[in-house]
């Protein structure tokens, strides 16, 4: 989490949509290299053991700034259960359950349309019919690369069901952090997260999953790279662009990252791009550009 935006936002904001981008996609890849080791819950319980383990020597040599106050805990707390717990154990579950990652994808990429429908009386932004229009292309364009790249099928109610909270968890994660996100170190913010999400996916792991890991070199592999680049860098660069724009933009990235994983996919696994995936990727790349450059969501 970013600190509380000042007048102008950092320099370094600007890039900031690209290297998301390019951590958040590659996750996928090898979240896909380190389920083979182990099971769902159990490697998410691992993978923010490890990311607390390494926060608290910082928390611990630098003694950032706390939370000056109880609903400054909350804050910070509710976003970690909503995006860490929630989004991330309802993704899990829902691939336990039998779901396919192009169905988890096909839902959960619903994303920005309804940050667009709820930022309005939520986080007081204003959302114009370019930003829709783009809105509307960049979901036709996620949807065209999933469905040309995998095959999706009616999966078990439950796991559907399981992909439709996650859906719900990182909206809700989104836009309680525009609205109620509170100024706090970076730090203390990501390792209370973290630690919640922990608190959530350790128990669901020891319930529901015999807990089996296969240690070797590509579950470490895996599990560095999760840990540093996208539990660490990428969501700090997510919650940061929240707070210093606006949700609706800020979500439509979401509509790249089944084109940027595909691509990713196809030069690190050699996996094929089907020739509709590439008109998928235009669409959505249009649809971008439109919701980058509607006119700014106009406070109430």
């Amino acid at each position: 989490m970013s600190e509380k935006p000042t007048d102008a936002a950092p320099p370094w904001l600007k890039i900031a949509p690209a290297l998301f981008l390019l951590l958040w996609s590659s996750g996928f890849v090898f979240l896909k290299l380190g389920l083979a080791y182990a099971d769902p819950l159990t490697f998410l319980a691992l993978r923010y053991a490890c990311v607390v383990a390494i926060l608290a020597v910082p928390f611990v040599a630098m003694r950032p700034p706390l939370p000056a106050s109880r609903a400054g805990w909350l804050h910070i707390a509710m976003v970690g259960l909503l995006i860490q717990a929630g989004y991330f154990a309802f993704t899990y579950l829902s691939l336990k359950a039998g779901s396919t990652p192009a169905e988890v994808a096909l839902i959960t990429s619903q994303q920005p349309i309804l940050i667009g429908l709820l930022a309005p009386a939520i986080a007081g932004e204003r959302v114009d019919a370019v930003r829709w229009a783009g809105l509307a292309l960049g979901v036709a364009g996620a949807g065209i690369v999933i469905l040309a790249r995998s095959t999706v099928h009616p999966g078990a109610p439950i796991g559907i069901l399981f992909a439709v909270l996650a859906l719900l968890s990182m909206t809700a994660g989104t836009l309680y952090e525009k609205r109620f996100g509170e100024a706090a170190h970076p730090v203390t913010a990501n390792l209370v997260q973290y630690a919640v999400g922990l608190a959530v996916s350790a128990p669901l792991a020891v319930l529901l999953e015999p807990m089996h890991i296969v240690w070797s070199g590509g579950l470490f592999a895996s599990l560095a790279y999760l840990v540093l680049a996208n539990s660490i860098v990428a969501i700090s660069l997510y919650l940061a662009m929240i707070r210093y724009g606006e949700a609706s933009r800020v979500s439509a990235l979401f509509f790249l990252v089944p084109p940027s994983t595909a691509v990713i996919a196809f030069l690190l696994l050699g996996e094929p791009i089907p020739p509709l995936a590439w008109a998928g990727m235009a669409l959505a790349a249009i649809g971008i550009l439109l919701v980058m450059r509607s006119g700014s969501g106009a406070r109430r």
